[in-house]
């Protein structure tokens, strides 16, 4: 990616180092943590969360209750990359801290999102309001409720921020199977992508319909919302390379790996040896490399409908 030199964003709020304060996992779309209500993760975070389940030994029912609000969980994270340490495909400057040129990544990742979501939203009729981008070490709180490292990076849609420690790209890289930039830069997307289905009142309306659903009902809207996500990731990757060609040789490979490497039947094999899909919540490798690489052929948000 040419993403060096390029403009910052503004939204990125530095929180690395600080611990983080209140009560255990919970908390509504609407509001600060609350028992019983579902834990609001979008993207890597639920992702991460059965991840690390499934090397725990617990069972998918088990897991989802637990992300659904009805009791937190504890992983053992002495796996994670230590304090301090950055993402192995963006190197830290000497100067300035260790770790500057990662978040630096990150900023222009987000400015670029910016950029392309501003004018798409504009020549809609409507106006963006960018997500705040929230890195932290270790664990966090936000207006979700306190989450660990081990989730993942996610969204929060009850502040409306993106929350990521720097230290996940190192997983992506080692534990998924998906090392390059794009593929860093598609987390970010990614993310991106469920803030601008909460603008559009896509989530709104999926959180409607879950509950009232079964639990494989709302799995399968689950998909749904985590596809479309994937679709508007690839949307932003059109623009970004075709108005400031910020992709180079090997970006969209990169990007469609780490679609694949995250996808639910390829964690659930590799993790317990067997796929079931009733559990699923993000999508087979096969449909988020489909719905991700739609989005970056045609730059439509509109053929990013997944629910039709």
């Amino acid at each position: 990616m040419r993403w060096r030199g390029r403009q910052r964003s503004q939204n990125v709020e530095d929180r690395r180092g600080q611990r983080a304060r209140g009560g255990g996992f919970g908390g509504g779309l609407s509001g600060g943590p609350r028992r019983g209500r579902p834990m609001a993760l979008s993207g890597g975070g639920l992702l991460l969360v059965l991840v690390v389940g499934y090397m725990l030994g617990a069972s998918p029912a088990d897991l989802l209750r637990i992300v659904g609000g009805e009791g937190p969980i504890a992983v053992d994270s002495r796996d994670r990359v230590p304090r301090g340490r950055v993402p192995v495909d963006v190197p830290a400057r000497k100067t300035g801290g260790v770790g500057d040129e990662a978040a630096e990544f990150v900023s222009v990742v987000l400015a670029d999102t910016e950029q392309t979501w501003e004018r798409l939203f504009r020549e809609d009729g409507r106006r963006y309001q960018p997500p705040q981008l929230v890195l932290f070490t270790d664990a966090v709180q936000s207006a979700c409720g306190r989450n660990s490292a081990a989730v993942g990076p996610f969204y929060c849609p009850a502040d409306r921020k993106v929350y990521i420690d720097l230290a996940f790209y190192r997983d992506l890289r080692d534990r998924f199977g998906a090392p390059g930039d794009f593929a860093q830069a598609y987390v970010i997307a990614h993310e991106v992508g469920h803030h601008v289905q909460g603008l559009l009142g896509v989530s709104g309306r999926v959180q409607q319909l879950r509950q009232r659903a079964s639990r494989a009902e709302g799995n399968a809207l689950s998909v749904r919302l985590e596809l479309q996500a994937d679709c508007l990731a690839g949307v932003w990757g059109y623009h970004a390379d075709a108005e400031r060609q910020l992709l180079e040789q090997g970006d969209v490979e990169e990007g469609l790996n780490a679609a694949a490497a995250i996808g639910d039947d390829r964690i659930q094999r590799r993790t317990t040896g067997q796929v079931n899909p009733e559990s699923w919540t993000h999508g087979s490798s096969e449909d988020r490399v489909r719905w991700f690489r739609k989005g970056l052929t045609t730059g439509d948000v509109e053929a990013c409908d997944t629910f039709s």
